[in-house]
């Protein structure tokens, strides 16, 4: 084939792969050979009178790559990764910390994020992509681990991977996998990393340390090498727990005490739901121990306290609910923040943990259902007969109630190893939520559903906003406040009815105890979105995800 003849004076060379060309004119070296004055009318032929602009590479450069920015663009002209905008003029509201920057740019697209410095400083020989990836696969690994949610956990390793130069990273997280995608440039191989997580264990302490390490990594005025990283990693590994085992036992036994004032029981019903739990939490310390799967521990946990509710039963005290016994030994056993974490991925997009997480609370419901059926079918059989209407006959003590709701929250903190700091906090988070649902639904007779609704949005509303302030993980100030609103009356309500062949009835009272836990889960969920109103978001963020979720609805 004879080779077209360029322009005049033009050097006569194949263009560079990478070479920047207008839409609306050919590539050189394919223009067609046209005999005389004839010339074609075709979609690329830029109209006369319309300038087209067109940019000389510079002397000497060296071939570009397509992630690499124009001659002309420097690093500092970028946009900023979180521009400011309108918003409530408080200023501890508005300091945009790493968690929202990063959120936000995970839900913008890849084409258009922007593209920020680092903010630590990389090594000569440019950042370490092995070990950065690796870093953040175990700062993921603790989050998810600790019960946090996915986006949360995108983010942190979205975070850490951008302060350390690897800015073009994509995480993805799963209910058991973390994995991380580095594509250094358009013809370079990417580098993929992943990493399983094999063992679960609630503590907030830890995650707490977890999210300062973090923080830290993101702030550019705290200089953290990736040795020191590693060392600060190691050591929050290392921790031991801030409460020793017989501070959790006790603190069971008062959650399930307290839990059992809430639903109208006296001091004889108190004392007999904290030695029920305390005896039930041992007998799952002993089933973790001989390795026995999370299913059994349930089973075995829940039987303790639904068996000395028919011990009292069959005593026949007056005055005596030994109802209140085993719902109150139910509420210490309750899946919440599974449940929570479970709904909040479902509503964040991430449809695969949030089914592997609502399959995770279905067998631990089904566990503890199993437990209190075996001792309430032996009750049945020694003449134990339940009443089911005083269950829902709870007396109505205003003051009595809140006290006993804050002393559940604040055993509920300490079974999640929190910080000793933010106990008070979430105590004081979980009191305003049951006087919250006591006056809509007592007092103003409102729906069970739509009252816990209400007072989970102030609790995920409060939390959310005590974190941002913080800058810490908003779970401490969430799951424990939740713990007075869990339907242990409804779930076991259900159970009596099941027991005296009431089927029909005890799934409908089930049915209830599954909306009024969905109520809590979204609640939380709504009001932690509803805090970010009070926040700052960047309007081209805050456009991006308002087309994202319009096509979403649309179904596209």
């Amino acid at each position: 084939m004879a080779e077209a003849e360029g322009p005049e004076g033009a050097e006569d060379r194949k263009p560079d792969s990478d070479e920047a060309h207008s839409a609306f004119s050919p590539p050189p070296g394919t223009e067609p050979e046209f005999a005389g004055d004839e010339q074609p009318t075709s979609e690329f032929t830029v109209p006369e009178g319309l300038p087209l602009p067109q940019e000389e590479p510079a002397e000497g450069s060296a071939e570009g790559s397509a992630f690499a920015p124009p001659s002309t663009y420097g690093a500092q002209q970028s946009p900023p990764a979180y521009a400011s905008g309108a918003g409530f003029p408080v200023s501890w509201m508005t300091e945009s910390p790493w968690q929202d920057r990063m959120r936000t740019m995970l839900r913008m697209p890849v084409d258009v994020r922007p593209v920020p410095e680092p903010v630590q400083k990389p090594a000569e020989t440019g950042p370490a992509v092995g070990r950065v990836l690796d870093l953040t696969l175990r700062i993921g690994e603790l989050m998810l681990a600790g019960g946090e949610g996915a986006e949360d956990v995108e983010a942190a390793m979205f975070a850490v991977a951008r302060s350390y130069g690897l800015d073009r990273c994509e995480p993805t997280v799963t209910f058991t996998m973390l994995s991380i995608t580095h594509h250094p440039s358009l013809v370079g191989n990417p580098v993929s990393a992943n990493r399983t997580v094999r063992r679960r264990g609630t503590d907030y302490t830890r995650l707490a340390a977890v999210y300062r390490l973090v923080a830290d990594i993101s702030t550019p005025e705290v200089d953290v090498s990736l040795e020191e990283a590693y060392r600060r990693l190691a050591v929050i590994r290392r921790n031991r727990h801030p409460y020793p085992t017989w501070v959790l036992t006790a603190a069971a036994g008062l959650l399930a005490g307290a839990a059992s004032i809430l639903v109208g029981g006296g001091v004889i019903v108190f004392f007999a739901a904290a030695i029920g739990a305390m005896l039930g939490d041992r007998l799952a310390w002993l089933c973790a121990g001989r390795g026995l799967p999370e299913f059994y521990q349930f089973v075995v946990a829940a039987m303790p306290p639904a068996a000395f509710g028919v011990a009292l039963k069959l005593l026949e005290i007056e005055d005596i609910q030994a109802s209140a016994v085993i719902t109150g030994g139910l509420f210490a056993l309750l899946p919440g923040r599974p449940l929570v974490a479970a709904v909040q991925d479902g509503l964040t997009g991430f449809y695969i943990t949030a089914s592997a997480r609502l399959l995770e609370v279905m067998y631990l419901f089904i566990g503890i259902i199993m437990g209190v059926l075996v001792v309430l079918y032996l009750g049945l059989q020694l003449g134990a007969a339940p009443r089911p209407e005083e269950v829902l006959q709870i007396t109505q003590r205003p003051l009595i109630q809140i006290a006993a709701s804050m002393v559940l929250v604040f055993t509920f903190a300490i079974l999640l190893q929190q910080e000793r700091s933010t106990v008070w906090i979430v105590t004081l988070n979980g009191g305003v939520a049951w006087a919250t649902f006591g006056a809509l639904h007592y007092a103003g007779g409102i729906p069970p559903v739509p009252s816990t609704a209400v007072a989970a949005g102030l609790v995920g509303l409060f939390g959310q906003l005590f974190s941002r302030y913080r800058s810490a993980s908003a779970l401490p100030y969430v799951t424990a406040a939740i713990g007075p609103l869990l339907p242990g009356s409804a779930t076991y309500y259900g159970l009596l009815l099941i027991a005296e062949n009431q089927l029909n009835k005890g799934l409908g009272s089930l049915t209830n105890a599954a909306a009024i836990a969905l109520a809590i889960a979204i609640g939380v969920n709504l009001g932690a979105e509803t805090s970010r109103l009070f926040m700052r978001i960047p309007q081209a963020a805050s456009a991006a995800r308002r087309r994202a979720a319009a096509k979403r609805t649309r179904g596209f």
